[in-house]
């Protein structure tokens, strides 16, 4: 797989960080937010990183960077999904709403969390509904780029966040941008399983083209839903049985330890 650098802000100077050793706090840096984009994902939404919308969002994250805001994940993860996850090559959509907002927790695909890091309630609940349903052991990690590496786009549909504050970031223009995301797969292929978990996932059923793709839904893996229909959903299973009859490579779900 190529990797690609895409500049989504050119270099600027900003005065983000701050000299410890100079009273008053004299803020001096140079910053370039440099994040990457696997080449085929550049060619299909080219057009989009030109539109007004693309260009406000780009606006308001440089004026986080400048406020001193702490925006998760790092800059060089922000399209680490669609790095893992070639257009060419993705074959299952999970759709995820916002990233972790914790430290060190989010690095680009949703719901994975790297390794030594705290699972999270709703991965071990998927962690669990693999096990239940696969009989696969539960892995001691919540790092899924195993997923993302076989063709599970794992998409969140606002791709950044501050630091301690959830949905800080909704509603800026990346809904825009993931929804576009979503519309390119489903004009542009075929045969690819989108699952949908809970009612904001759910709300993104009108942008796929269920003539030439399928959809499982299910309630969100959250403790506080997720025995209201999610346990049980057997969508492992049921996505791999989908792709070895279009002829696909089912995806192995087994995270090693």
């Amino acid at each position: 797989m190529s990797d690609h650098t895409f500049s989504l802000f050119d270099p600027i100077e900003d005065d983000v960080k701050v000299k410890q050793s100079s009273p008053p706090a004299k803020k001096t840096a140079s910053i370039s937010i440099d994040p990457k984009i696997e080449e085929s994902w550049k060619k299909v939404l080219k057009n989009e990183f030109q539109q007004p919308y693309f260009q406000e969002l780009k606006g308001f994250l440089l004026e986080e960077k400048k406020a001193g805001q702490t925006i998760l994940p790092p800059s060089n993860f922000i399209f680490e999904a669609f790095r893992l996850s070639p257009f060419d090559k993705t074959k299952v959509v999970i759709i995820g709403q916002d990233p972790y907002h914790g430290i060190n927790q989010c690095h680009g695909p949703c719901f994975s969390v790297q390794k030594n890091i705290p699972i999270p309630p709703s991965l071990k609940n998927i962690h669990k509904e693999v096990h239940d349903d696969l009989g696969l052991p539960i892995p001691n990690h919540g790092n899924l780029e195993h997923w993302a590496n076989q063709g599970v786009l794992m998409l969140n549909a606002v791709l950044t966040v501050r630091a301690h504050q959830p949905a800080s970031h909704s509603g800026k223009g990346w809904e825009n941008f993931t929804d576009q995301v979503i519309r390119t797969i489903s004009d542009q292929k075929e045969g690819v399983v989108f699952l949908l978990w809970g009612n904001f996932a759910k709300s993104k059923r009108a942008l796929i083209d269920t003539k030439k793709h399928t959809i499982l839904s299910a309630p969100h893996p959250s403790p506080f839903s997720v025995r209201s229909g999610f346990f049980g959903c057997k969508h492992f299973s049921q996505t791999n049985d989908i792709l070895k009859k279009t002829g696909k490579k089912p995806i192995d779900w087994k995270i090693k330890s």
